[in-house]
């Protein structure tokens, strides 16, 4: 199965490749030689650009191979030319390299520039949003405070506008317990009273009741003959005759009962 494939395959434990030792015959220069320097994980597997490499290699070898000997002036002058020509060639290449490297540095940069600038734009929103917020708090409580002035001076403009005269009034007894939202019945919180915190005045405190001398004290006051009440139970009338039948005032009390449900 996959699971099993998966704890037993051997790509967990897998080394570099093996490569064996080798012996190099004189007077020859093996091409696998060039690329000693790449190992496996440094270019090896070859890719793209180390198939370049070994291509350039193979052209210069060709080019070393087809160079003129030095055995003329002619050959000489030959010769310089064409070493000029590969060095112009190679500047060249190098150049190339080198612009693309820094096309690669240039957008590694623009990346890196790109996401600090997300950075710093997403701080900044998060930084605006918390001021909003703050400023939307200021600003909720800030109303509040007004919605709150304003129905205070409207009770004060109302209490003042039933009395615009000024003229003192006298407390009319009998119309505060007539109107039933007087402050006789229900007072208002806002001038000091709290229903809530007097809920133990309407509680009816007695000492005999609440205290243990005052029920020793009921229970000595009390006669005895009322503590020990002495209570027969009724017998119960006899409904049927000895005979079996139900007495006649017994069926009159049934229907009677039943009349009365």
């Amino acid at each position: 199965t996959l699971g099993t494939q998966t704890d037993y395959r051997d790509g967990e434990a897998q080394t570099d490749p093996y490569s064996p030792e080798y012996i190099v015959c004189s007077g020859s220069v093996p091409e696998i030689l060039a690329l000693a320097t790449l190992t496996w994980g440094r270019g090896l597997p070859a890719g793209q650009a180390e198939m370049e490499i070994i291509d350039r290699i193979r052209e210069k070898r060709a080019w070393e191979a087809a160079l003129p000997p030095m055995d003329s002036p002619s050959n000489v002058a030959k010769r310089l030319k064409m070493m000029e020509a590969m060095e112009r060639k190679e500047w060249a290449y190098r150049e190339e390299e080198i612009d693309r490297l820094q096309k690669v540095q240039m957008e590694v940069f623009k990346e890196l520039l790109q996401r600090r600038e997300e950075n710093k734009n997403k701080l900044a929103v998060m930084r605006l949003n918390n001021q909003w917020q703050n400023h939307q708090k200021a600003k909720e409580e800030k109303i509040r405070k007004i919605q709150h002035d304003c129905a205070l001076m409207l009770r004060k403009l109302i209490a003042k506008r039933k009395n615009w005269m000024g003229k003192l009034e006298r407390r009319d007894i009998i119309k505060e317990y007539n109107d039933f939202s007087s402050q006789a019945y229900a007072p208002l919180s806002r001038i000091g009273f709290f229903p809530d915190s007097h809920s133990d005045y309407y509680d009816a405190k007695n000492f005999y009741l609440n205290t243990f001398a005052g029920l020793c004290e009921l229970e000595e006051s009390v006669q005895h003959s009322v503590s020990q009440i002495k209570n027969k139970a009724p017998k119960p009338k006899c409904t049927i005759s000895k005979t079996g039948y139900i007495r006649k005032s017994a069926r009159l009390e049934a229907v009677l009962a039943q009349v009365h449900q």
